[in-house]
């Protein structure tokens, strides 16, 4: 009996020790401080960098300065003897586009136009019927045939249900639906594209009402009153696309400190450093996103860098990954997720960081000075939460929010930032948000509006939560399934 005694008091005196605040990592945190923050944010967000776009002069511009710092700051490059990670990217210019219906001619931006060009090709191809399709779910043969969907009010159609149609395999699907002008003064905005994912799509072109009734003649009306059943139609039609494509690159920026006793095991912190650039001549600067991600992450790894120079650096490697390509589609983190530096399976948690540095003047039943939301960390590693909170209410005390953490929230914000491409690799994640603001993808996200002090709050629990990752003896355990994990 004394001897389960001694061990249960043995016990009890190792949980109490490891609830202990590590006065080492205090002291660091206390390095990362508002005012640096706002300098740093002012030169990301700054007009000279043209608000970030992937594939443009500011994004590179951006990633260039992140790699001064990286250099600055003592990080070792991420990637072979390099800080960039480089991956293909392409432009496609469109010189011409025409449509023909028997023998009537259509114009381009008034009467058609493409929600990407990525899936369209130079060629001039001729049909003799079009597939009207009134609901999802039609058994007629699809493949290589022209479909029509009267898109303008039709609720039959999501986004699922469209991929489940170009599974088919059609050779061209036509939207018809309204302001057609407007959605064409926009489509430069998707001129960039990446073919390292090489899944091609059939041709979707958005139709007018007029090119609708020209391909179904009378029983136009009867499809825009969901009255028509799902039929094929004799047509003359001619599609001709003509297109001029460039190639380019963007890059990840990789920064590194070097782990003592378990470097073979990673903990990565992630944030993007591109935004939407310049639309309709107006600079977006993107200073919240995700400029204040960027800039936290080379606070942090400062932070981290201090300690290692003070021979207290992290037991596991961390890997500071500044990702491009996050407003196209998340292709950054996508490219490295399938072409990782480093193992994976050995990478114990990403900490994803985009949009840190407001506040949600939404809420209500809180004090939105002292709030963060955490998505995703439940996902993967059933320890993860709970250890993700001892951390926080040992150190911070801020008010951590799950409610977007839930996949089927109609923002579907777990699937729309960079951790989505290590969860579905298999990797723990956790993802820091401070919610959807009136300044979201407009010229009016300046770091004015950001919350200084709110924001190194937040940057200092990703480092008590990166410092204990890189320390504890084990990696976080992946219980859940990754088969249970939810996909896009």
């Amino acid at each position: 009996m004394k001897k389960l005694i001694t061990a249960a008091c043995c016990l009890l005196v190792l949980t109490a020790s490891a609830q202990k605040k590590n006065k080492t990592a205090e002291k660091f945190a206390q390095t990362i401080l508002a005012n640096e923050l706002q300098t740093h944010l002012y030169i990301v967000a700054s007009p000279e960098m043209e608000g970030r776009e992937t594939g443009t002069e500011g994004q590179r511009k951006a990633a260039e300065y992140l790699k001064q710092q990286f250099t600055k700051i003592g990080l070792a490059p991420g990637n072979n003897g390099s800080y960039e990670q480089f991956y293909p990217l392409y432009k496609d210019t469109l010189t011409d586009a025409q449509i023909s219906i028997n023998g009537k001619s259509f114009e381009f931006g008034k009467d058609f136009s493409f929600a990407s060009l990525r899936d369209l090709y130079t060629a001039t191809l001729y049909f003799n019927e079009v597939v009207y399709l009134k609901e999802p779910d039609s058994l007629i043969d699809l493949k290589g045939k022209v479909v029509l969907i009267h898109a303008a009010g039709n609720t039959s159609f999501n986004s699922r249900s469209i991929q489940q149609l170009y599974k088919q395999q059609p050779a061209v699907v036509f939207f018809v639906q309204n302001n057609i002008s407007q959605m064409t003064s926009n489509r430069s905005r998707r001129m960039f594209f990446n073919l390292f994912n090489s899944k091609i799509n059939p041709i979707s072109i958005s139709v007018s009402p007029e090119v609708g009734k020209a391909l179904l003649n009378e029983e136009f009306n009867d499809a825009k009153e969901m009255k028509l059943k799902t039929k094929a139609v004799s047509t003359e039609l001619m599609f001709s696309v003509t297109k001029n494509l460039q190639t380019f690159s963007a890059s990840n920026i990789l920064g590194v400190i070097e782990g003592s006793d378990k470097k073979d095991e990673w903990v990565v912190i992630s944030a993007h450093y591109d935004h939407i650039g310049i639309i309709n001549g107006k600079i977006h600067p993107g200073a919240d996103d995700d400029g204040s991600g960027t800039v936290g992450l080379l606070e942090l790894a400062e932070a981290f860098a201090k300690a290692k120079a003070a021979g207290k650096g992290p037991r596991r490697n961390i890997l500071f990954l500044a990702v491009s390509g996050e407003e196209k589609g998340l292709w950054g983190s996508e490219y490295y997720s399938n072409h990782p530096v480093y193992p994976l399976e050995k990478t114990s948690l990403d900490i994803n960081i985009d949009m840190i540095g407001r506040k949600d003047d939404k809420l209500n039943s809180v004090d939105s000075n002292n709030h963060v939301y955490l998505i995703g960390d439940d996902k993967l590693s059933s320890e993860l939460p709970n250890y993700v909170d001892s951390i926080n209410n040992m150190y911070i005390k801020i008010i951590t929010d799950r409610k977007y953490n839930d996949p089927k929230d109609p923002n579907r914000l777990y699937f729309r930032s960079d951790h989505y491409n290590f969860a579905r690799k298999g990797v723990p994640i956790i993802f820091f948000f401070d919610g959807i603001h009136k300044d979201y993808h407009r010229p009016t996200d300046t770091p004015d509006k950001i919350n200084y002090d709110l924001y190194e709050k937040r940057t200092r629990l990703v480092f008590y939560l990166a410092w204990d990752a890189a320390n504890r003896n084990n990696m976080f355990v992946r219980d859940k399934s990754l088969a249970d994990v939810p996909t896009r």
